[in-house]
């Protein structure tokens, strides 16, 4: 039985009007079946169990490759510690472990006033699995636009405190362009997609453009969040290197990154100016080695001439991309100092278990540090005005 609320347990931010510009959902696992098309119901996404009883995630009818049976029980143990609590049994399932808020609206709301946040924007946990998996275009989309529905409907009565953001697969942009129309019509404020695509065309090619487009005669900015990847496109470096926890840790946001710099390659803000670029669950501090690296391949060497570019890619950063940074990040406060203070914001990554759940204190011990001019954007006005709430 999960334990009763108690909010006097709960750390209350010191600062007013703060926005989660990345919280996460443990999403009704039966959502699939619910809200996907009667014609695709047999291969919805499901859990399971196998033979021991251990939960399993079922992607298009087959048992996952990608996650170990008995991970399901693990994606809420967010503050955990002890390494007991991650080993699989028939005990430890997805629902018994979802801490307070993770998926139900109206807990979710009572945690946010709690920690004396005025909102959060929300991205899914099982819906950052399959994509690795599913290489079916048409069964892709269809997937995300079950979990759109839902979301929209998770957040629909909260008042605007819950922010869904809508899960598009670039697999079949036309599709993917008429998806977003669908889902902020319905509701989302925007929407993401995972750091790969399985036609491995980088992100910002012209190929992308009708999402591109239509995220910019929508006003919604396309976020870029970190998922599960295929085997494949893991580094062959070092042997086993996925079981190097600490290598994984600090390399999870390299596709993020690596997505984000394909848009100065193909110049796709000089095709979409206005079109607005969220980098997720990827550490900010990079961004200012990334930026004067650059910087300077694009304006001093002979490199810069297979990217011709109008502007040096610091100031389309500084005119069209926002980035969510750690509340332990020390760094942050230096990069929005350099690159803009309009450009950042903070995030959570609650309940995810791979962040610290003192992620309030963190925060602020690092706004503290930061010029009181530019704390209300950090804060909350930057994300508000990057997803337009």
């Amino acid at each position: 039985m999960r334990p009763v609320f108690d909010p006097s347990g709960v750390h209350h931010l010191k600062y007013r009007h703060a926005v989660d510009a990345d919280g996460h959902l443990l999403e009704d696992a039966g959502l699939w079946d619910r809200y996907i098309e009667s014609r695709h119901k047999d291969r919805a996404l499901r859990l399971k169990r196998d033979e021991n009883g251990l939960e399993y995630l079922e992607i298009a009818g087959r048992p996952s490759k990608r996650t170990r049976r008995g991970y399901p029980a693990t994606l809420g143990r967010m503050g955990e510690k002890d390494l007991d609590a991650f080993q699989p049994h028939p005990d430890k399932t997805y629902a018994a472990n979802m801490p307070y808020g993770a998926c139900d609206a109206g807990e979710r709301l009572k945690l946010l006033d709690a920690e004396g946040l005025d909102a959060a924007v929300l991205y899914p946990t099982l819906g950052i699995l399959w994509e690795a998996e599913l290489d079916d275009v048409e069964l892709s989309q269809a997937y995300c636009r079950a979990y759109n529905r839902w979301i929209a409907d998770f957040c629909r009565e909260s008042k605007g405190r819950l922010i869904p953001i809508a899960h598009l697969s670039l697999g079949d942009p036309d599709s993917a362009a008429q998806e977003l129309e669908r889902a902020v019509k319905d509701g989302c404020r925007g929407a993401f997609v995972v750091p790969f695509t399985w036609t491995h065309k980088a992100h910002g090619d012209p190929v992308h453009d009708p999402v591109y487009a239509k995220a910019v005669e929508l006003d919604v900015p396309i976020a870029i969040h970190p998922s599960f990847e295929p085997f494949e496109l893991r580094s062959p470096r070092f042997e086993n290197g996925h079981r190097l926890s600490l290598l994984a840790s600090v390399t999870a946001g390299e596709g993020v990154r690596q997505a984000f710099t394909t848009f100065f390659d193909f110049a796709t803000f000089d095709r979409f100016p206005k079109l607005k670029l969220v980098l997720l669950e990827c550490g900010a501090g990079w961004i200012g080695y990334w930026l004067d690296r650059l910087d300077g391949v694009a304006t001093a060497t002979y490199l810069g001439g297979r990217a011709p570019l109008k502007h040096r890619p610091s100031d389309y950063f500084r005119r069209q991309v926002w980035v969510s940074g750690d509340p332990d990040e020390r760094t942050l406060p230096a990069m929005m100092k350099t690159y803009g203070a309009d450009r950042f914001f903070w995030a959570s990554d609650y309940p995810h278990p791979d962040h610290t759940g003192d992620y309030l204190q963190a925060l602020e011990e690092m706004v503290d540090g930061v010029p009181p001019p530019d704390r209300a954007g950090l804060l909350g006005g930057n994300v508000r005005n990057a997803f337009g709430f």
